[in-house]
């Protein structure tokens, strides 16, 4: 079983401000939701249900962080995968989403309302996102360990897609929270998404991302 999973809420979140590669910390809800999701799994395993026997995550800081807090509860080191990185957003790397509307509405717009066709000057596009996903994908099928993975919102977004057999015109179809997860079935061959969107844990602790730079 695989708990794919955006990290927690960053300070940029909150400032409406594109993150791409650049480093963010967690903000104070970012911090309460990486514990929420710790405690959702402490639960588990208090009764003897299955959790994580691995930790990966994206290598940068909001993930590894969001990771920790599970990866402390359950006796776990963290594990990191360049292919789980955020897409880069290039020049827009961070900048606030507000500014870039007005000054450069027409790849605001495209991304906006056909993201499968963009590409980030300077970055990269949706395409290599999914190309990343599918072959860290083919190597998490190969190994049937229960196991948390914590990436990005375009990542996360693009690996929903693809496991529902859709096209990257989607990517704005699917729910995508911070510390919210997709439960996904490994049976050592192939990935079977089983729930696309879990966010019980976080109760009274889900984001706002209508007000993020997605």
């Amino acid at each position: 079983m695989i708990w794919l999973a955006r990290h927690g809420e960053t300070t940029w979140n909150l400032a409406g401000r594109y993150q791409g590669r650049m480093e963010s910390a967690l903000s104070g809800l970012g911090v309460a939701q990486g514990f929420a999701l710790a405690e959702y799994f402490a639960q588990r395993l208090a009764a003897s249900e299955r959790v994580p026997m691995r930790i990966v995550s994206s290598p940068l800081r909001r993930c590894q962080a969001t990771a920790l807090f599970t990866a402390q509860r359950l006796g776990l080191p963290v594990e990191t995968d360049e292919r789980l990185t955020e897409i880069a957003h290039g020049t827009w790397d961070g900048r606030y989403r507000d500014e870039l509307a007005r000054n450069d509405p027409e790849r605001y717009r495209a991304w906006r309302e056909d993201p499968a066709h963009v590409s980030f000057e300077g970055g990269e596009t949706l395409g290599d996102v999914l190309a990343r996903w599918r072959d860290a994908a083919a190597e998490l099928a190969t190994r049937p360990d229960d196991m948390l993975v914590v990436s990005h919102d375009a990542v996360v977004r693009c690996a929903l897609v693809d496991l529902q057999g859709r096209s990257l015109d989607a990517f704005w179809e699917v729910p995508v929270e911070n510390a919210a997860f997709a439960l996904i079935d490994n049976d050592g061959h192939d990935l079977t998404l089983v729930t696309a969107f879990h966010a019980g844990h976080l109760r009274e602790l889900r984001a706002n991302v209508a007000s993020q730079a997605l």
